[in-house]
This record gives structure tokens, C-alpha cells and sequence, in this order.
């Protein structure tokens, strides 16, 4: 049913065109999908898309769902071509369109009428990606910034995102662009202004060939027509138009092999490194703070910092790790660090060897290795470590250093094993007698559950009859559990309805028919509004299977249908 209902097919504007002509490719689909993959345009320039739109209309009813992703193109050379196969994946099915033949012929003329407003909007309004550094390094950052070109002879009323670009295989932060101002510039040699709607800031993470994907706007604006008023001014008319960034391919380089040192982690740009001490002089068991820091321009938020090597005898507890980065046009600006906590447990000098930390220039493209200074700690007052192994006490102007311990107050008791001096006795007692006569008590009890139950077993029609009220409310429950999940949702949603009739109406599943149902809850005299509603439920419960249904519109068709059955119940005689 399902490969019956859906539909995916290209269209095209013409089959025969000039050379100079555009070809424009239309897929549309009633059902939406994933994964669309168009054909391999070969014989011509896509100048034009891929640009996508979605429209849902109800009619009596029923919903009906069309998405199209469109392609404008021109033609490289005369002769005969054929447009290939396009494919989408819909409910985990695979389904490809008709290949279509074009043919194209020698250059046309093709007068183009000044006047027309869909031409002047072409004409007058551009969307533009502009990138940085279309080949950069992997975890280089790059920049993306969109602005709307406008010609001073029309004017934007109006526009709205269609569909965002998605950054995949890159890391990406927007820019805020909130109070941007219109600015004047050029566009082609021509004068335009235009405005700045979007900047985000990449850093590639993976190498090759990647896809920026298009930021597509539906634009309402006012373009001049032919005819002016009684004032002589020119008369406007209003036009809506869609226009896209077009799609950006990065061609991103990996880092050089040669020289890469071996605890490089992926730091790629211009850093300092540091590692510092809060003090270098105290008593055993006071703390130190051991700080190793990044600062710079570059992927800051994307590497891990060295690790700090520290003799034994010194207690180190987990870093403490803090970021102060900034993210504007240049990319990552600021500091990170890592912050160990160091307790020192006896007497003496410490060295704190050097560490280091390799990084990427992009400046030299270069590796780059920065090293820290040694640092000694000099614990001044504390046992000495030797005295602590040979047991030996230490001088009388040394500090002490307690050491704590599960036995630090062993002589304190906090258990008892105290025991009563009167001994009592379990005969004749309350409960002696309660255990005595409770098999005498719970005989009678027991033939009258097994009376019962035996009655209920009798009953098959009545067994059936609360097996399906059981199977309702279990499966109404678990429609409820499954919202936001939308084919689990409108399965138990569904499940739960027929249950509910096969317990009220007293009929099987195979008999469950629209109009068997319409017939048999008016002899229940079900007020007709109550009946529609149910059915309508049920015909929602098909239809959701195919269309894309949102949270809130689960959430109605559950409370419609409760409040459905409620009425039944109240209602059916």
C-alpha cells in the first residue's frame, strides 16, 4: 500500500530548448524523504539550485504533502541528452525517477520583456556565500558570510529562511549579526546595497572535498511596473521569490606528514605555552596550584592540553580545566588551561620537569614545539621521606603531618550487643493464636476465589469482552509512552481503537469496517458529531503513516481520541 501511494517524479520545463536557453528540473515527491541524491547534470551548468520547497494543503479533510527540489540549468553544447535517474530513500525504501531526453538545439532568440516582474526580480536581487579560504587546512578556520544583494530599484518587504545550511564534517559557530546596518556597495560593476544575514566561522575535520550547503530565503519584495498613477509615479507590484546562496565545495589539505611530532594532538595556529606554580616554597600537606596553560589564535576548543609528570611522592588530584575563548571572523581567540591541585607529603626539593607542546603554524606551515621550565618546589617544614620508611621519629621543630585513618577512633563503640535480663515466651501469646486459627479462617476464603475464578473461566464471551477493554487501555497507555515517535505512536493509537470496538461493539477484527462502525455505533444511538470524530481518528491513524506528523498534532489525536471514547461510553445504550 504504502509503494502504492508514494510518488517521486522529475519534471522538466521543456524538452527542447537552444543553447542559449535555460532547462529547469523540478523532483517532487508526496512524501518526504531522506538521503536525495539528483543525477549527474553531465551535458550541463547548474546555474541555479538545488533550491527546495514544501507545501501542505488540507481538503476536506485530507492532507496532501508535496516537497520539489528544483534546478535551473544551461546547456554545454547542442545535440541529444538525457537526464538520468534522481533517487530518495522514503519509510527505508529506495525510489528513482524517469530518465527524461532533452534536446537542444542551436541558439534561439529569446526576447526578454524589461517590464516582466519575475524578470526584474531576477535581475535585482542576489543571495551571496562568500568563503574565506576555500582551500584550508584541516582544523584551519574558515569563514562563511551571506549578504543579500538588493538593487535600488526595488524594495524588500519581507523574507524568511526556507532551509538553513548544515555544517556537516565541520565544527561551526555562528556570529551574531543582530543591529546589522544596509551598506552600499557593488554587485557586477553595478551599484546595490545590501546587508550582511548570516556569518559563521568552520574549522574542517576531515580532509577532502566537503559541501557547504546553500542558505535558501523566500523574499517578498516591489518591483517597478510599466503603468504610473494620476501623479505620473510609478505604480509597484508586489512579486515572491525564492533565492539561494548555491552550493560551496571546500577542498581541505591534511597536515603535512613530514615533521609531525608524535604527542601532536590536532593544535593547528599561532600559541603560547606556559606552565606556572602558585608557590614554590611551603610546609608538607599545604597545597599548590600547578597551572599549564594555551593562549593564541587557532582551534582552541579542539585539542587536549599536555599532561604534567610528577614524582610520587607528590599528591596530585584531577585538573581542573577552563576555557576563555572568544570566536569572531579570525576564528578562535583566547585561553586554555588545565589547573592540578598538588599536596606534598613530606620534606625536601621536588623538580616539576619541563613539558611541551607541539602545534601546527599556518603562518610557516610548520611544526612548532614549545617546552616549559623546570620548576623546584621546596617543601621547607614536614616529616622526611626516609624517616617515614625506617619508622624513625622526627626532629622536635618539624611540623607533624597528621595522617587520617579508618581507625583514627576505633575505641569508641557505635555497635551494641546488648540482650533483655526477661525472657519471653511464645506460647499463648496474640500471634500464637493469630497463626493458629489463620488456616481455619482462610479455608472458606479459598472456595470462594476458586468459585469465583471458575465462574469467570465459564464466561468466554465475557473473558473476551474484558481481554479487549485490557488490550485498549494497555495500548492507548503505550501510545501515550510513544509520543514524539510517530509510527510507534499512531500504531498503538490504532491498535487501541480497534480493541476498544471489538470489546463495545462485540465484533471481530475482520469485520471492522468504516461503515460496518458508523452502523453499528447508531444503533447504539452515538450521536453522529462522536462518530465522525472516531472515524476521522482512525483515518488519521492511516494517513500518519505516510506524511511527516509533528509533536503537537500527536498530542491532539491522542486527546481527541480519549475524549472520543469517553462520549461512547457515555453515550452508547
Amino acid at each position: 500500500m504504502a509503494s502504492a501511494q508514494v510518488q517521486f517524479e522529475a519534471k522538466v520545463s521543456k524538452q527542447k530548448l537552444g543553447v542559449n536557453e535555460r532547462l529547469r528540473v523540478d523532483f517532487e515527491m508526496n512524501q518526504d524523504g531522506d538521503n536525495f541524491n539528483p543525477p549527474d547534470f553531465a551535458n550541463f551548468t547548474v546555474v541555479g539550485g538545488p533550491n527546495q520547497s514544501v507545501s501542505n494543503s488540507w481538503i476536506n479533510g485530507v492532507r496532501t504533502y508535496k516537497k520539489t527540489y528544483s534546478y535551473f540549468l544551461a546547456p554545454k553544447s547542442r545535440g541529444n541528452f538525457t537526464i538520468s535517474q534522481a533517487s530518495i530513500t522514503i519509510e527505508g525504501e529506495t525510489y528513482k525517477t524517469t530518465p527524461i531526453k532533452i534536446e537542444v538545439t542551436a541558439a534561439v532568440e529569446v526576447p526578454k520583456d524589461p517590464n516582466d516582474p519575475n524578470y526584474l526580480a531576477a535581475e535585482n536581487i542576489h543571495l551571496v556565500a562568500e568563503v574565506s579560504k576555500t582551500n584550508p587546512y584541516l582544523n584551519e578556520a574558515i569563514t562563511v558570510v551571506y549578504k543579500l544583494y538588493v538593487s535600488p530599484r526595488i524594495s524588500v518587504t519581507n523574507y524568511s529562511e526556507i532551509d538553513s545550511p548544515r555544517y556537516n564534517d565541520f565544527w561551526s559557530q555562528n556570529i551574531d549579526t543582530q543591529g546589522q546596518k544596509v551598506e552600499n556597495g557593488t554587485f557586477n560593476g553595478e551599484d546595490y546595497r545590501y546587508v550582511v544575514l548570516r556569518k559563521t566561522v568552520l574549522y574542517p575535520q576531515k580532509t577532502g572535498k566537503l559541501d557547504i550547503e546553500p542558505l535558501s530565503l523566500n523574499i517578498d519584495m516591489r518591483v517597478p511596473t510599466n503603468r504610473r498613477d494620476i501623479f505620473g509615479s510609478i505604480l509597484m507590484t508586489r512579486v515572491t521569490r525564492t533565492v539561494s546562496a548555491g552550493n560551496k565545495t571546500i577542498n581541505v589539505k591534511p597536515l603535512p606528514e613530514v615533521g609531525k611530532p608524535l604527542d601532536f594532538t590536532g593544535a593547528v595556529g599561532d600559541f603560547k605555552f606556559d606552565v606556572n606554580a602558585s608557590k614554590t616554597e611551603l610546609d608538607a600537606t599545604e597545597s599548590l596550584q600547578l597551572k599549564v596553560n594555551v593562549r593564541g589564535n587557532g582551534n582552541l576548543k579542539l585539542f587536549k592540553l599536555p599532561k604534567v609528570s610528577l614524582p610520587s611522592s607528590l599528591e596530585v588530584y584531577e585538573p581542573e580545566h577552563n576555557e576563555s575563548v572568544n570566536t569572531n571572523l579570525s576564528g578562535m581567540q583566547g585561553s586554555i588551561s588545565d589547573s592540578y591541585t598538588i599536596v606534598p607529603q613530606y620534606k625536601g626539593k621536588y623538580p616539576i620537569p619541563s613539558i611541551s607542546f607541539s602545534y601546527f603554524d599556518l603562518k610557516t606551515e610548520t611544526y612548532k614545539r614549545l617546552s616549559s621550565n623546570e620548576i623546584i618546589i621546596n617543601v621547607l617544614n614536614g616529616p622526611n621521606s626516609n624517616d617515614a620508611s625506617e619508622g624513625n621519629s622526627t626532629s622536635s621543630i618539624n611540623k607533624q603531618a597528621v595522617v587520617f585513618n579508618n581507625e583514627q577512633f576505633a575505641f569508641i563503640k557505635t555497635k551494641t550487643t546488648f540482650s533483655s535480663i526477661k525472657q519471653n515466651y511464645f506460647f499463648k501469646t496474640n500471634l500464637f493464636w493469630s497463626l493458629l486459627l489463620l488456616p481455619f479462617l482462610a479455608i472458606p476464603l479459598a472456595i470462594l476465589i476458586r468459585n469465583k475464578k471458575a465462574s469467570r473461566d465459564a464466561d468466554v464471551y465475557g473473558n473476551r469482552i474484558r481481554k479487549a477493554n485490557r488490550l485498549a487501555r494497555k495500548y492507548l497507555t503505550n501510545a501515550k509512552k510513544s509520543l514524539g515517535k510517530k509510527e510507534a505512536f499512531y500504531i498503538a493509537l490504532e491498535k487501541a481503537l480497534h480493541n476498544y470496538l471489538k470489546a463495545k461493539l462485540h465484533i471481530e477484527t475482520s469485520d471492522l469496517s468504516k461503515d460496518i462502525i458508523n452502523n453499528l455505533l447508531k444503533e447504539k444511538q452515538v450521536n453522529n458529531q462522536v462518530i465522525s470524530d472516531f472515524i476521522s481518528i482512525l483515518e488519521s491513524c492511516e494517513l500518519a503513516r505516510y506524511t511527516p506528523i509533528d509533536s503537537v498534532t500527536m498530542q491532539e489525536d491522542y486527546d481527541k481520541a480519549a475524549k472520543t471514547i469517553s462520549l461512547i461510553d457515555k453515550q452508547a445504550k
